[in-house]
């Protein structure tokens, strides 16, 4: 296989076409991120993320195969580092709608996703879903096995209905525009409270509307500010017996196919949101002098903190881009590429947005200068799709204990 980061033209073509539409539409929109609740914040995204939706971006994620337009993770990698670099709120409502589609994409029945995801491919409209995984008091470790709790959402049969009972959070846009529910919401439960957790636990979806849904409060996260992260119930829940997606007890095993690709993408957000910072911090060594005779780009420890976090930058996009075709490649090594870019992503992100922060001085605090937002939606980047502490432990460290691991898994296919 050629090594070669040479983008096709239509790959070319959607990176610049990504990049108007959020220069033009997207960066406004972050005037949102100033309202006073979190919800007003989200639904003053709302014109927005219709444009999004009218622009083809949601049909951009959606594989052909199901009527949509993507090809693959690495080009929704491209799409979406240009999107969020501008407005990272508003691209995470777009992903996050993505994730809460994956189980059906993935898991679901033909029959299922002609009938839910026809409002998902339609060119108007602010269609949502979301991926009901995360709980109240932590759900990171859904596999614990008792009597660790692991997943407490329950599902149990009454007749020909799932009777759906637990609380989320976290979960993006999960209560939708008016409280009462997303579109699709694919929801993580125990069907089995006495079977193993790799037996027990299911995805069921639930479609809105649906009695029962009730809306607890919207977290006033850090960063992020216009995206909404709503704690809810599901009292009660029913829906037909039907909606399950890969089969009863398969929810582990779906759970982990859907989040190794969305790991990567974490990734891409990490060099979206140091890319929107390198090209401030450039432009203001360029052009202050602070007091001096010459710009401060003239200093040296300036000159070594940009290098560096250019650095960064191309060797996180290089190794998102190889996690990206790995999974479209599903490669044996695509788990352990997507993992380690979420983590080598996230954190970089984190020490690059602080670095600048230095080279700009006390400004960069000021909210009038973008570094501080960009530090505050890059802090959440470690602890998306599970913290990266165990991420590490739950996935890379059990991997490398693996006797049959091959520590030259992630060598170039042979």
């Amino acid at each position: 296989m050629a090594i070669d980061f040479r983008l096709t033209e239509s790959q070319r073509e959607l990176q610049f076409r990504s990049r108007n539409f959020a220069k033009d539409v997207l960066s406004s929109a972050i005037e949102a991120e100033a309202l006073h609740t979190a919800e007003e914040r989200f639904a003053a995204t709302k014109p927005a993320y219709e444009a999004m939706i009218a622009a083809g971006f949601l049909r951009k994620c959606i594989p052909r195969s199901d009527g949509g337009e993507n090809t693959g993770l690495t080009d929704t990698a491209i799409m979406v580092e240009e999107l969020y670099a501008v407005n990272a709120s508003l691209t995470l409502t777009l992903i996050g709608t993505l994730l809460g589609l994956l189980p059906l994409l993935i898991g679901g029945t033909r029959e299922q996703r002609d009938r839910l995801l026809p409002r998902f491919l339609a060119p108007a409209g602010a269609p949502l879903a979301g991926f009901c995984a995360s709980e109240p008091g932590g759900s990171a470790n859904p596999a614990s096995p008792p009597p660790g709790e692991g997943v407490r959402t329950s599902a149990r049969l009454s007749g020909d209905r799932w009777i759906i009972h637990g609380r989320k959070s976290w979960v993006s846009s999960a209560t939708g525009w008016d409280r009462k529910g997303a579109d699709v919401l694919s929801v993580l439960c125990r069907t089995d409270p006495d079977a193993t957790p790799e037996q027990g636990i299911s995805v069921i979806l639930v479609e809105r509307p649906a009695s029962g849904l009730v809306f607890g409060r919207a977290i006033e996260s850090v960063g992020h500010r216009a995206h909404l992260l709503p704690q809810f119930e599901f009292q009660d829940v029913s829906v037909p017996r039907d909606n399950v997606l890969g089969g009863v007890g398969g929810g582990l095993a779906l759970t982990g196919a859907c989040f190794t690709g969305a790991a990567a993408l974490v990734g891409v957000f990490a060099i979206a949101l140091m890319r929107a910072a390198f090209e401030f911090t450039l432009g203001f060594a360029r052009s202050e002098r602070r007091g001096g005779i010459h710009p401060i780009i003239e200093h040296q420890a300036v000159g070594y903190a940009l290098a560096d976090a250019k650095m960064a930058i191309e060797a996180t996009r290089c190794l998102c881009w190889r996690a990206c075709q790995a999974v479209d490649m599903q490669s044996p090594s695509a788990q352990e590429l997507a993992v380690e870019a979420k983590v080598y992503g996230s954190e970089t992100a984190v020490r690059v947005l602080m670095d600048l922060m230095r080279v700009v001085g006390i400004e960069s605090y000021d909210r009038a200068l973008p570094l501080g937002r960009l530090l505050e939606d890059a802090l959440a980047l470690p602890l998306f799709g599970g913290g990266n502490v165990g991420v590490r432990r739950r996935q890379l460290h059990a991997l490398l204990k693996r006797p049959e691991y091959d520590p030259l898994t992630t060598d170039v296919e042979r």
